[in-house]
């Protein structure tokens, strides 16, 4: 047994597959010739679904009630000399309609399929052999393929915000990362600036004025630049390959590249600005794809830098102040072992 559901305000908008809308909102679009309400009690005659038909006659009239009213689909009848159907579903169609339209005709289907539907119809009803329950069931296939058109893009329209969204959230998150190293790197060139003051002005022929923010840009760009083109490379390609891997299984490359980092004498600071900017290539490379799981991948990638650099120096520090030493061996004191090895 099937539960029961909360019916939706449209009720051709939800219902199982394989079974009719019970109830459909058709607007018929007709000319004098084909009044006296025939279509209406074919309709009737037919239990399956409720259809409420409205008939008007003339183009003038049917964008009237168009514009007037919301229907679920819409009939045309097609009477070249009297009522061109194909002409009005191609001038609504120009106009930014999107309801269903099928078009009632007295010619074969295989005079009038293909032009109806490169006028932009969703069918053509051959009357003379069409019945009531084919009728009925083309217009609701083409109300729910209405539908599904709208969902899609509705969805396709969420999806580029998000993505979007994401692209802003992420460029929002790469300057606050730079902002960090912002003011690590002024003072270094401030440092530098101390100690190089008197050349700078002796060669200095007119002054200059750059804001904090354009020279921090510049001092970060230059130190990236200072970087061994093969060590940014490999951070390039580490970085691209930890976002697919993840963490734990690039154990021995994450080493590597932190001996590299610690023989290039490479500080924290310029590891991170190396991060930075390598990860903001990334991010505007990426396009249409989501910047959420790079963003993600790349902070874990960079905390994980950092501690492997980290213990790398502490290595290194630690063998500076306790060196190596020889041990003695039982017996042996300092003066014999010198004089032994002397």
């Amino acid at each position: 047994m099937v539960p029961a559901v909360h019916a939706p305000s449209n009720p051709t908008s939800l219902r199982l597959h394989g079974s009719l809308p019970a109830r459909m909102k058709v607007l018929y679009v007709t000319t004098l010739h084909r009044t006296g309400g025939w279509l209406a009690e074919a309709f009737a005659s037919d239990s399956a679904s409720e259809v409420l038909l409205e008939e008007v006659i003339g183009v003038t009239s049917g964008l009237a009630r168009l514009r007037d009213e919301v229907f679920d689909a819409v009939l045309i009848s097609h009477e070249p000399d009297v009522l061109d159907a194909l002409e009005m579903i191609e001038g609504l169609r120009a106009g930014g309609a999107e309801e269903p339209m099928i078009v009632l005709g007295a010619l074969p289907e295989q005079e009038m399929d293909a032009i109806s539907f490169e006028v932009g119809a969703d069918g053509y009803c051959y009357t003379k052999e069409t019945t009531t329950r084919s009728l009925i069931w083309m217009v609701a296939r083409a109300i729910e393929r209405s539908q599904l058109i709208r969902e899609n893009r509705r969805m396709i329209q969420v999806e580029r915000q998000r993505l979007q969204h994401e692209h802003e959230e992420a460029e929002r998150l790469l300057d606050q990362q730079k902002s960090l190293v912002q003011d690590l790197v002024l003072i270094c060139d401030r440092e530098t600036e101390d100690v190089h003051g008197a050349d700078l002005e002796t060669t200095r022929e007119t002054p200059t004025h750059v804001s904090s923010a354009a020279g921090g840009a510049a001092s970060r760009r230059a130190i990236v630049v200072s970087l061994p083109g093969k060590l940014v490379e490999h951070y390039r390609e580490m970085l691209r390959a930890y976002i697919i891997m993840g963490a734990g299984n690039l154990s021995d490359e994450m080493n590597t590249l932190a001996e590299h980092l610690a023989l290039a004498g490479v500080t924290a600071q310029q590891a991170m600005l190396l991060h930075l900017h390598v990860l903001e290539e990334l991010i505007g490379g990426l396009g249409n794809r989501s910047a959420r799981h790079v963003m993600n991948r790349a902070d874990l990638l960079v905390l994980e830098v950092m501690l492997h650099l980290a213990e790398r120096y502490r290595t290194c520090y630690l063998d500076q102040i306790r060196p190596q030493r020889q041990l003695l061996l039982s017996g042996f004191d300092e003066t014999t072992a010198s004089v032994f090895l002397a």
